[in-house]
């Protein structure tokens, strides 16, 4: 690509919370010229400003509707609308020879996640997905040990993401039909990518998940906000996920993910979220973050993608597959889609295997 000129990257949607994140660290980074559009902004019932509002907030060009944003040009489009949304978004951006990033899950549905990594693969686009965790140092860590038998054979895997309920910033994430579910789809992906990532790309076979709304039943939502979910993998490694939104209200931050892995030689564990001051103070609790910017870290490793493949040619595969890419979007959705159902029958449910095993 030519560095003549700054790189085009598209923002479409400000519907997820990491929106926000991802253009503080594009405008943070030297040679990106940045264009957002969030037509449904201006209809969503959220307490926190979308749309032009929010652009205007956040200091970066802004357009009316997604017509202008892809006739800009963009080289790349980072797709963070509602998760319903996704599809229609990653063809569209393919169609234009756009690299994508696009944020997890990739989809709400296995054969959406198909037909958009199958669009890509036509267009000769770089298809990425924002699990930003993988980044962490500490998992860097914990793969490499992994790798290097030092633990010996991994044998189960025990991981946590849980949150606070995100209905007071962005209440599509309670909403069955733009979410695809609750805290079964918001949460059980990241910990799947990780272990996709450790496994290298390892199957799954059967998942078994239990779900209730127990959890802010006071708040009347439609979706699941707490889950317990076991994945059995092809190799006979047993995973579990408890991915709740059991984060109260009152909470300082988010909440935070952990991942612990025990081979036949040891274990080794890490919260990737736990670096932080904590304390008390005369206007009320304290808490300072520190850990690594993880969204960061995940822009950086697409940019360069983006970089090194230049303009998209059709039918001729990007000279690089920044991970993790659609396959890991396909694994980790078909993971999501069985704890639904398993959730709903109260039976395992066996992961269909993909077309190219």
């Amino acid at each position: 690509m030519s560095t003549d000129r700054p790189l085009r990257i598209a923002i479409a949607s400000f519907a997820h919370l990491h929106a926000t994140s991802y253009i503080a660290a594009l405008q943070a980074s030297p040679g990106i010229e940045l264009l957002a559009s969030d037509p449904d902004g201006a209809h969503a019932p959220d307490d926190q400003p979308r749309g032009a509002a929010l652009a205007a907030e956040l200091g970066v060009d802004y357009v009316d509707d997604y017509d202008a944003l892809f006739s800009w040009g963009p080289d790349a489009v980072i797709v963070t609308s509602e998760n319903a949304g996704h599809r229609a978004l990653v063809e569209r951006a393919a169609a234009a020879g756009a690299h994508v990033l696009c944020e997890k899950p990739l989809a709400t549905e296995v054969d959406d996640a198909r037909a958009m990594v199958d669009a890509c693969e036509r267009a000769g686009v770089i298809l990425m997905v924002a699990f930003p965790v993988r980044f962490a140092p500490q998992f860097a860590a914990m793969r490499a040990h992994v790798q290097a038998g030092s633990i010996g054979h991994p044998f189960a895997i025990v991981g946590t993401n849980n949150g606070k309920i995100p209905i007071d910033a962005r209440r599509w994430f309670t909403d069955p039909d733009l979410s695809g579910g609750g805290a079964l789809v918001d949460h059980v992906v990241h910990c799947a990518d990780l272990i996709d990532a450790l496994t290298g790309g390892e199957p799954a076979v059967t998942v078994y998940a239990a779900a209730n709304r127990i959890l802010h039943a006071e708040k009347d939502v439609e979706v699941e906000t707490a889950g317990l979910v076991t994945i059995t993998y092809r190799s006979g490694l047993i995973a579990t996920i408890d991915c709740s939104w059991s984060q109260p209200d009152s909470a300082p931050t988010w909440g935070g993910l952990t991942l612990k892995v025990t081979g036949s030689a040891g274990s080794v564990e890490i919260a990737p979220f736990a670096e932080r001051v904590d304390g008390q103070g005369a206007d009320g609790p304290i808490h300072l973050g520190y850990a690594t910017d993880t969204d960061a870290a995940l822009l950086q490793e697409f940019l360069d993608a983006v970089r090194t493949t230049g303009r998209a040619s059709a039918g001729v595969a990007p000279t690089v597959r920044p991970q993790p890419d659609g396959g890991v979007g396909i694994r980790t959705v078909q993971i999501v889609d069985a704890a639904r159902r398993s959730a709903l029958s109260g039976a395992p449910v066996a992961v269909e295997a993909l077309p190219e095993e």
